[in-house]
């Protein structure tokens, strides 16, 4: 790509996003549209539609000849948009064939959380330089608007473009159980995407182009232990009556390993591949303690392990429990000499890349539900379970193009790390079309603080993260043009060169 056409393609990507993509994302920030699992009254309270037709109205104002938009809506799911845009460029048949770039993102968020700073707030919408702070905005807002700022860019630029799909959904943050029957319903529509581009992942820094080569799965739901029909006098019933705290801290010990936090049952891990653990013990070279120190921990805290790389290794390839909720507790203040009847969490489950989502959730189930103590009426009922993925290996094309995109627009080496969260839709596309080739990239950086308090987007990093798929979309259709997108496996050697450590 010429000089002159990447300066351009700069310019038109800085100036939609300083014109018109900030100001959008500063209104849909206001939007509290939680995922179903956060709001199971969202259909009633309307936020989600208010959030689809903000993306919709913008979407549709854009200039992009043949441009289709539709919102579907699948009786009693979440609602999808859907965008089809031809392709662009002389003799090209592809226009109205099945291969495809699809770009992929969601709308819904994650619920409020405490601890914002008193001057924020996950719907209160807040610019501090080259921050937008405010729920959602990161994770995953941007993707419509920096997918379609891509395009634009290279049409302005006079560069042809194949075929591109865009994809929004409303329920990722519950575990996208909607998406595949949508993808289903649309299958014939989308075609066979031979690129896939997901804006919903994360950034080691704000200084390179990351790409993500696994995400881990998910399983979570709810645990409860029982003791007693009603609560009764502390004083009276401790020492007969098992404590039901008591009985719950014995079961997850069964999981976890307190002292360490490793996960007990072996089929719960996986063998990692040598390949990851090698691209670990890269990628903590160029990160140094910043695989840690993006964390707000409290002083005197200190990381998990003193290796960096089983530190990268812990929140990317290895099974790992949080507690995320809690029930049957009072708050202190209104805390009497009561032996409570329940205690119930909320258990979050991250799980290895290649581990079946499934399988996991009923071993969890098996582990937590057997042999209870004194009787108690134990309960695990399973809330969602998501499967991980584990990137293909890079096609020559797309790793050409993903080096000349990272240098063009961050003037550095793109960088290569697995991703300790989950997106469901990857998997799935990953089982549908296994001959396509993955950019999952993201701005979820140090201190953006995805789904806590005091979340943001680092504006820059939007930026620079749309053009490098502006440049990409734009190398995969000179490959097509040349028949290198047609799904063959990369020949062995390449995309798996130790300099970098590809995918």
């Amino acid at each position: 790509m010429s000089a002159m056409t990447t300066t351009q393609i700069r310019s038109t990507v800085d100036g939609l996003w300083d014109s018109q993509i900030v100001p959008r994302l500063v209104e849909y920030i206001r939007i509290p549209n939680k995922s179903p699992m956060f709001d199971a009254q969202w259909a009633e309270h309307g936020y989600m539609d208010q959030a689809v037709a903000l993306m919709e109205a913008w979407a549709r104002a854009q200039p992009i000849p043949g441009m289709q938009l539709e919102v579907v809506r699948l009786p009693g799911r979440t609602p999808l948009i859907y965008i089809d845009i031809p392709a662009t460029g002389k003799g090209s048949s592809r226009a109205g064939g099945e291969d495809c770039v699809l770009l992929y993102g969601h709308l819904d968020k994650q619920p409020e959380m405490t601890g914002w700073a008193a001057h924020l707030g996950p719907w209160k919408p807040v610019l501090e330089g080259d921050k937008l702070y405010g729920r959602g905005g990161a994770d995953d807002g941007y993707a419509i608007f920096g997918s379609l700022a891509a395009i634009i860019a290279l049409q302005e630029a006079g560069v042809p473009h194949a075929r591109c799909v865009v994809l929004i959904e409303a329920c990722e943050e519950s575990g996208s159980y909607d998406l595949p029957h949508y993808v289903d319903h649309l299958a014939d529509r989308i075609g066979k995407p031979s690129l896939v581009v997901c804006l919903d992942s994360g950034c080691a820094n704000y200084e390179q182009l990351w790409l993500t080569t696994s995400l881990r799965g998910l399983a979570g739901g709810n645990l409860v232990v029982k003791v007693l029909e009603e609560g009764v006098h502390s004083g009276d019933a401790s020492g007969v009556v098992a404590s039901s705290f008591r009985i719950l801290r014995q079961i997850l010990s069964r999981l976890e390993d307190e002292t360490t936090g490793r996960i007990l049952p072996q089929a719960l891990h996986v063998d990692i591949p040598a390949q990851r653990v090698e691209q670990a013990r890269r990628a903590v070279q160029t990160l140094g303690t910043a695989v840690y120190d993006k964390f707000p921990f409290v002083k005197g805290m200190r990381p998990m392990n003193e290796d960096l790389a089983e530190l990268v290794l812990n929140r990317t390839w290895r099974p790992a429990l949080s507690v995320t909720g809690v029930d049957g507790l009072p708050p202190l203040g209104s805390a009497g000499n009561v032996l409570r009847p329940h205690t119930a969490v909320k258990l979050s489950l991250r799980l290895p890349p290649t581990l079946d989502a499934a399988t996991a959730t009923r071993t969890l189930k098996a582990v937590l539900e057997m042999d209870p103590p004194y009787g108690a009426k134990v309960t695990f009922e399973s809330e969602k379970s998501a499967a991980g993925w584990n990137a293909p290996q890079l096609s020559p094309w797309l790793e050409t193009a993903v080096d000349g995109a990272a240098r063009e627009f961050y003037g550095a080496p793109p960088a290569y790390m697995g991703e300790g969260g989950t997106i469901p839709f990857m998997g799935m596309l990953g089982e549908k079309f296994p001959g396509a080739q993955f950019l999952i990239t993201g701005v979820l950086g140090p201190g953006s603080n995805a789904h806590g308090p005091n979340e943001f987007l680092h504006i820059p990093m939007g930026k620079r993260v749309t053009a490098c798929v502006a440049r990409v979309v734009a190398e995969h259709y000179k490959a097509s043009a040349h028949g290198l997108t047609s799904g063959a496996a990369a020949a062995p050697g390449h995309g798996d060169r130790g300099d970098h450590g590809c995918c």
